[in-house]
């Protein structure tokens, strides 16, 4: 049995075969939201017992240790990641806002007719979507790399021939949530700043499941959740260097990112404050931040080889099954716990439905990168994404479960 498991309380009940509603349910949806450890939800429970006051705001004792609680989670998101200070970590609603952000308080501020935006063709919309609209304000031109349709790479020709004197930003997933591919972000980020282009990293996948430097690769913004590596919805993180921080408009305004307010002018707080506007979510980055705290005790090397060690017994054995197509690599060492796929006759809706009934809980559709469907030719896959709790006889049960599809489905084969 996984060590790890009794930490969270949703495996604890299924382990102990309680009476709740989710009894015997295999979770393989990490890639969508991580379950939750104790030590989150206690740590949010504390916090709101002990320490609840506006943080930031108050120069009693209660709101300092607010505030003093808030700061701490800065820094540890900060140290996760290894920004240069804790100053350049700006806390947001999930990696969406952080995407957001750049494209509003920079993309919008920062380009005109004639420039490029270079993304590639597995971006979640997160990573898309702003910067269509940037483009559409500013007459800038949106250019996407590919990938090679088998393995998901991105080669280096595709990288040089994009990103060129006319591109001013790169923003680029650092691990796709459809094809599980890593992509090379330091590579990309060489090339980016060669042509004078700043760097984004989308880390929402990535964050959870392998190590980051946002210094070594030389990201400019790297954007994160705390939802998918257990912490709490709601909450996530931008890391900016300084500089760049510094030279942005506020995304928001109000609150305590005001440093200065007459009745015609304003002027704003010091980074990373100027982008908080309002009562910030204190207690949802003290909840990211115990849940940062708990990965690292885990290991991040350990959780890499884990997902993978189960992701290849996963991929191996479902290129055993007849009809089961696997979208991207068949090396399982290659997908960061993300097995996508599809299976001949059955829509992946209905694979998904099927599978709930036997108490297997997985995604389908087009996972917000349609445009990636479209370059592969799919309208829909089903998903399975592995995460440390998950276990070796989970995914047995998956593939003898995944091996009746298409007999439930009516096919007689």
């Amino acid at each position: 049995m996984n060590k790890y498991r009794k930490d969270f309380p949703f495996f604890k009940a299924i382990d102990e075969k309680s009476s709740v509603e989710n009894k015997d349910l295999i979770y393989f949806d990490t890639a969508a939201t991580a379950q939750r450890p104790f030590i989150v939800l206690n740590a949010m429970t504390h916090f709101y017992a002990t320490e609840n006051a506006n943080p930031l705001r108050g120069l009693y004792s209660l709101s300092e240790r607010a505030t003093l609680a808030y700061e701490n989670a800065r820094e540890t998101t900060a140290k996760f990641i290894n920004a240069k200070e804790a100053s350049e970590i700006v806390f947001t609603r999930n990696a969406s806002e952080s995407l957001n952000l750049v494209a509003y308080s920079w993309g919008l501020n920062k380009l005109k007719a004639g420039d490029e935006i270079c993304v590639t063709i597995m971006e979640h919309h997160s990573n898309i979507v702003p910067w269509q609209m940037v483009c559409q304000k500013t007459g800038a031109k949106l250019v996407f790399m590919e990938c090679d349709k088998e393995s998901g790479v991105i080669s280096d020709e595709e990288i040089n021939s994009k990103i060129n004197s006319r591109t001013k930003i790169v923003s680029v997933v650092h691990v796709s949530n459809v094809l599980g591919v890593t992509n090379p972000v330091k590579k990309i980020a060489e090339v980016a700043h060669k042509n004078g282009a700043i760097m984004i990293v989308d880390g929402a996948q990535s964050a959870p499941h392998i190590k980051v430097d946002v210094q070594d690769m030389d990201a400019d913004f790297f954007a994160m959740s705390g939802h998918k590596l257990g912490g709490p919805m709601g909450i996530g993180a931008l890391y900016g260097k300084k500089a760049l921080l510094e030279e942005m408009d506020p995304f928001l305004r109000g609150g305590e990112m005001i440093e200065y307010v007459t009745r015609e002018t304003a002027t704003w707080a010091e980074v990373p404050h100027k982008f908080e506007a309002g009562t910030v979510s204190a207690g949802d980055a003290v909840g990211m931040a115990a849940a940062i705290r708990y990965v690292q005790s885990v290991g991040l090397d350990y959780i890499t080889e884990h997902d993978n060690a189960l992701c290849c017994r996963l991929i191996d054995g479902m290129k055993k099954i007849p009809h089961i197509n696997i979208i991207g690599s068949k090396d399982g060492n290659k997908r960061c716990g993300i097995a996508t796929f599809t299976i001949d006759g059955v829509h992946p809706h209905d694979i998904a439905t099927l599978l709930s009934e036997e108490h297997i809980a997985i995604r389908a559709g087009h996972h917000c990168a349609q445009p990636l469907g479209q370059y592969l030719g799919q309208t829909a896959t089903a998903r399975a994404s592995l995460y440390f709790y998950n276990t070796e006889e989970e995914v047995d049960t998956f593939l003898e479960k995944i091996a009746q599809v298409r007999h439930w489905a009516g096919f007689s084969d």
